[in-house]
Order: structure tokens, then sequence, then C-alpha cells
């Protein structure tokens, strides 16, 4: 699956690599292999986002940050990176 970033998750990206967060890199590099190998399970604790980002989905970065996507028409759709659940 193609791996698109949109909008917030762009910068949030940019943000992690200035920031030299190897770990946090690496823990992003490990979601999204997962993800596409199963969307909506597997690391990450997985959960289907509701009321206004209804059709996304989180998983765990870290304790603080999330990682929202959205599978659709055969991408990965990453929204954000950083923090938590926002509108996109």
């Amino acid at each position: 699956m193609e791996i698109v970033f949109i909008g917030k998750s762009e910068k949030d990206i940019k943000e992690w690599k200035n920031a030299g967060d190897v770990a946090v890199l690496k823990r992003i590099r490990k979601l999204l292999e997962s993800i596409q190998e199963t969307p909506f399970r597997g690391i990450g604790k997985p959960e289907p986002l509701s009321h206004d980002l209804s059709g996304k989905w989180s998983r765990r970065i870290n304790q603080k940050d999330r990682m929202v996507y959205a599978i659709e028409d055969k991408k990965i759709k990453v929204y954000s990176l950083k923090g938590h659940y926002e509108k996109s």
C-alpha cells in the first residue's frame, strides 16, 4: 500500500526528523509496516475513531502521541503523528 502524509502529518514528520528522535521515527516506521500487513489489528493498540473522525483509526506512537490514519483506495492516509486526536 502507498503511504500518503496529509496536512498536519507532513509537518509532524518533519518535526520528528528535525528533532532527531530516532526511537519515535523507528516506532512510526514499525506502525506503518504493521498497518500495511493488517490495517486494523497489530501493534500500537489500533482503535476506530468516532464522531468527527469517523472512518479514521488511531495507534499509539508513545504515551503522549498518536498516529491518526485511514485506509482509502489502497492507500494509507496519515493525518497526524503528534498529540491526540484532532480534526484533520
